[in-house]
């Protein structure tokens, strides 16, 4: 089966729409935090879309808004400044923000399915280097389902690529977050089968864009390069 990639950034951005700005005073450090969205996440999954020629679907609003890659009824999908709203607000939020976006993902997938390809999905994210006082020990993660076969063993040749072209980083698997969770991927592996879809969760420490220069250049090439070795084996 040919594959066709799709990359999405759920967390690329900390804007609020001007009808919602009341709902967000004295939010501002949230809004520019790790909170407000993922730092270097839409920088790199722009990389990656340009150079695998794949479509991207990508949000600049914060997550504390509407978190893109929640579900449903999950704690986390309205934020404190949200989810005490009425009813009808949240309801709107979702009709204009949530539903437009995954929508069109998921009509990604299924285009793709409907002319005989396995859809490999990229989701970039990152992750703050320490979080309530421990320091996280990985440069960059690599997150699926251990039961799906395809993504045990897709990300297993990225992280072996990895060490090869890039011995100094530390990358592990389903780590910082374990790649089942909730989440687009985990939405999108009910939706189309194994053979249909391979979906990764990518977290890159942020102490690489935070850091910017060759560093976080170096980084996003790597990346890409070492993704392409893996999947052409």
């Amino acid at each position: 089966m040919i594959d066709s990639f799709l990359v999405t950034c759920e967390h690329g951005g900390n804007r609020i729409p001007a009808c919602y700005r009341r709902l967000f005073r004295g939010y501002r450090s949230q809004l520019e935090s790790h909170r407000g969205y993922d730092a270097g996440a839409l920088p790199m999954a722009r990389s990656l879309a340009g150079a695998l020629l794949a479509p991207l679907v990508a949000s600049t609003t914060s997550r504390l808004l509407v978190d893109l890659n929640r579900s449903l009824g999950h704690r986390q999908l309205f934020s404190s400044a949200t989810r005490r709203e009425p009813a009808d607000v949240r309801a709107q939020i979702l009709e204009s923000h949530y539903w437009p976006y995954r929508v069109q993902v998921e009509r990604l997938v299924a285009q793709s399915v409907s002319r005989g390809r396995r859809v490999i999905h990229i989701s970039s994210h990152s992750f703050v280097p320490e979080l309530d006082g421990e320091k996280r020990r990985a440069d960059v993660g690599l997150l699926y389902h251990p039961g799906r076969k395809a993504e045990a063993a897709l990300c297993a040749r990225w992280k072996k690529a990895l060490a090869v072209a890039a011995p100094d980083l530390c990358v592990r698997r389903n780590y910082p977050y374990a790649g089942k969770a909730d989440g687009l991927t985990a939405h999108l592996r009910l939706r189309f089968s194994r053979s249909q879809y391979v979906g990764i969760e990518l977290e890159v420490n942020q102490a690489f864009p935070g850091a910017a220069g060759w560093r976080w250049t170096r980084l996003r090439r790597d990346i890409i390069e070492t993704l392409r070795t893996a999947c052409a084996a």
